[in-house]
């Protein structure tokens, strides 16, 4: 899929834009704190009603409005749909989005923050390898997020710990058990399909032969079953009473990731891990592509920097294949083949070649 056009209005530094990109490869040069990143924000925000960046849907409206704008055209083979999303501030000052969602629309981005999936806590890998499931499952997030309120209401009851506590925990477990195993075995199908590709991507990236793993590692082991996990909840009531929390299931699992049968985190180094990363959010492309049958637009934020000449000229020969690529740098990017828009002050202009 492309997207065909953008208009803003009052989103981040732009007070009005309309850009019609290359169908292909696009690059956004310019300084820094110009406008780049917020306009790879903007495409995502117009394909699935999120920002990538941050969840406060404020911070996405022009710094003395109320209310901004994104709409556009995404294509793909069987034809066109206009969309349009829009984001009101209230009296409370919380802002919230409104809009009619593409079910066929995908994006997948890639930024600086992206580095803690590879070196940061467990949280930031759960939150990867859930974005990515949910790209692939529909059903994915709000399974999620249902599992977010079970699991909650479940800690209350933990945390309170009066009268009768096994009968009170009884319907959460049950309901903790079922959602959660569901969960686990998406994220494993989701890691299984990331492995496939991944190892193609950061070799065809990194110009080695390195051998990388990316694993799902939960506290069930082997174990499928809701009933697994309901027998592990009984078997942890004692120190999750003590503790007032649920100590297995979902939110407590990992992804192990190992180059060399070594974890990256702890040996290696900062080129290393951003490059990681980097492969990472590449080898969603084809699964996604596969799943859903659009292929995701690709929004790469500075993807360039802290790489070697060699793997930057890696890297520009991979995104060739995709569909539509928007890549931001701060500088002219020679010999590189695609379209060339400079940024600058809230402003898309192309850059005609000589």
């Amino acid at each position: 899929m492309q997207i065909g056009s953008i208009q803003l209005l009052d989103f981040r530094n732009y007070r009005t834009l309309e850009y019609t990109p290359s169908q292909r490869l696009n690059f956004l040069i310019g300084p820094n704190a110009q406008g780049k990143t917020n306009l790879l924000e903007a495409i995502g925000f117009l394909l699935t009603g999120r920002s990538f960046r941050t969840p406060r849907i404020v911070e996405l409206l022009h710094w003395d409005t109320g209310s901004a704008s994104v709409s556009g055209e995404a294509r793909r083979a069987d034809g066109s749909r206009s969309i349009r999303r829009m984001i009101r501030k209230f009296d409370n000052g919380v802002a919230k989005a409104s809009g009619e969602p593409c079910d066929w629309a995908r994006v997948i981005a890639f930024g600086w923050q992206d580095l803690e999936i590879v070196n940061g806590v467990p949280a930031a890998r759960r939150n990867f390898i859930d974005g990515f499931a949910g790209r692939l499952y529909p059903g994915h997030i709000p399974g999620l997020v249902r599992y977010r309120q079970v699991l909650a209401r479940r800690n209350l009851v933990l945390q309170h710990g009066e009268g009768d506590v096994d009968e009170r925990l009884a319907p959460w477990d049950e309901q903790l058990a079922m959602l959660g195993s569901e969960l686990i075995a998406r994220r494993r199908k989701a890691a299984a399909m990331l492995q496939t590709e991944l190892g193609r991507v950061f070799a065809s990236l990194s110009g080695t032969r390195h051998k990388i793993e990316v694993r799902y590692c939960t506290t069930l082991g082997e174990a499928t079953e809701p009933a697994d996990l309901l027998a592990a909840l009984t078997r942890m009531r004692r120190a999750e009473l003590r503790r007032g929390a649920t100590l297995v299931g979902p939110h407590r699992d990992d992804l192990a990731i190992e180059l060399d049968a070594a974890d990256v985190r702890a040996f290696g180094s900062r080129g290393q891990q951003r490059l990681i990363a980097l492969a990472l959010r590449l080898a969603e492309v084809l699964p996604v592509t596969e799943a859903v049958g659009t292929s995701p637009v690709l929004l790469l934020d500075d993807a360039l920097s802290e790489l070697d000449a060699e793997v930057r000229g890696n890297v520009l020969r991979e995104i060739q294949g995709a569909e539509q690529v928007f890549l931001t740098s701060p500088e002219p990017l020679p010999g590189a083949e695609g379209a060339r828009w400079s940024v600058r002050g809230g402003a898309v202009e192309e850059v005609r070649q000589a």
